[in-house]
């Protein structure tokens, strides 16, 4: 029988030994991640046989589960036998499996064939960047985000802190309150956010975060928090800037990822969520690549 609990800090160890070296190429998978929206997802696992299950529901999703984490290929075809009959006595679940990679997907195809009816999620889909362009801004299209860094470093003085320096922690907290505050429409995520990034913050010495903050005259105008999950990628799991002072998001995101992130050779900075807006912002960096998340049932 699979039985599920909900997901708390204590529970990071047995996550990071699944995972190992992170081989997937989305943040889904990432304990900080996880953590930061276990509220909003209702993150829970539980574990079949020897394998990690993830289920996740939300409220306009339903219930699904992600990958299984720690199989064997042999016990794959059992696994999957249980999770569609516990989808099939939960009226909860919508479809079968959502945060799916390709590689994944080619396997349940392999076993299913044309049984598996998948859907790419495009508003899903991580953007993924290459670490040197993002740190240099080489090439025309980034010509705009490197115009924008100089006139930040020309017009502000400007002090980084460390997330872990003291004090900082508690001014990226109500930053992110104002920041909130401030937005014209609060979406339902924005304000789960506001308080993930609270159990984040609150327990920063018990998990994989790394971040910055950029003071300006001695007030906070901006910070952003992410993780290296290997040696090849980091997650940048929140941003937040005050536009008041032009540039401050190129600026951002440039010193981060000069000063963290140098050694890594990709960037993942999530998806759009289908905002316009955000659309066009991640586009403006110059990805190096979309990774595509797919839906799947399995009929």
């Amino acid at each position: 029988m699979l039985n599920f609990k909900p997901l708390e800090l204590e529970d990071r160890d047995l996550f990071l030994r699944y995972l190992g070296n992170y081989e997937f190429n989305t943040y889904e998978y990432s304990f900080l991640s996880l953590y930061l929206w276990k509220d909003y997802c209702q993150v829970e696992y539980g574990i079949l046989e020897d394998e990690l299950i993830i289920k996740k529901t939300e409220d306009k999703r339903g219930s699904y589960f992600m990958q299984p984490i720690g199989y064997a290929e042999e016990a794959l075809p059992e696994i999957i036998e249980v999770l569609i009959k516990a989808k099939q006595e939960d009226p909860s679940f919508k479809c079968l499996f959502r945060d799916i990679e390709e590689p994944f997907l080619g396997k349940l195809q392999e076993l299913y064939g044309p049984k598996v009816k998948y859907f790419e999620e495009t508003p899903v889909f991580d953007y993924l960047y290459e670490t040197q362009k993002f740190i240099h801004l080489s090439g025309e299209k980034l010509s705009k985000r490197k115009n924008q860094v100089h006139q930040f470093l020309h017009e502000y003085n400007y002090e980084l802190k460390d997330i872990h320096h003291p004090g900082v922690k508690e001014d990226c907290y109500q930053f992110s309150k104002e920041w909130l505050k401030n937005k014209e429409v609060k979406h339902r995520e924005l304000i789960y956010e506001l308080e993930g990034i609270k159990n984040v913050l609150d327990h920063l010495d018990h998990l994989p975060a790394i971040g910055m903050a950029v003071y300006v005259n001695d007030r906070i105008a901006g910070y952003t928090l992410g993780e290296k999950v290997n040696r090849d990628m980091a997650i940048i799991h929140v941003e937040k800037g005050n536009t008041q002072y032009k540039g401050i998001y190129a600026f951002i995101n440039k010193t981060f990822a000069e000063k963290y992130l140098s050694e890594t050779a990709v960037i993942n900075r999530e998806e759009d969520l289908g905002l316009a807006c955000l659309k066009k912002a991640k586009e403006a960096c110059d990805p190096l690549r979309l990774e595509k998340k797919f839906r799947v049932n399995i009929q």
